[in-house]
């Protein structure tokens, strides 16, 4: 069964990586443990009371186990994933958020939407240097002139 635990806010992490050694380290039988992100405070364990009980005892940010069962189905909207349509054109500002570029700015001067990658320019180089990253990658900060 999936029970949920309530845990301390922004330790959810954490209380997971806790929780799944204490698992490995003690043979316990748990099955899966998760935290959507839209939930703050909670995360869920699939494992007997029991085993819940056990795993949870004296780890630090644990707040308590709501004992009533919560079925797959209320859970499936955090557990499907949801691609995130992300408009993005030539011209257009954008910060890297990701990968070894990360906090840079640059100009978008290619979209290549088959391989969902982005060609931009740096706006602080001296020399201007095409780089390509994933679209994913990216977040628009302005929005270029439309033409």
């Amino acid at each position: 069964m999936i029970c949920t635990v309530r845990v301390t806010v922004g330790r959810e992490s954490t209380v997971i990586n806790t929780l799944a050694n204490r698992a490995q380290n003690m043979a316990l039988d748990v099955r899966a443990i998760f935290h959507p992100a839209e939930l703050k405070g909670y995360i869920f364990i699939e494992a007997d009371l029991g085993v819940l009980e056990k795993l949870t005892s004296g780890v630090p940010h644990v707040r308590g186990i709501i004992e009533k069962p919560v079925p797959i189905e209320q859970l499936k909207q955090f557990l499907e994933s949801k691609k995130v349509e992300i408009k993005i054109n030539r011209g257009d500002i954008i910060e890297i958020i990701s990968g070894p570029f990360k906090g840079e700015k640059g100009k978008i001067t290619r979209v290549d939407e088959t391989k969902d990658e982005v060609t931009v320019e740096f706006l602080e180089a001296a020399v201007p240097i095409p780089i390509t990253v994933a679209i994913d990658s990216v977040k628009l900060i302005e929005k270029g002139e439309q033409k």
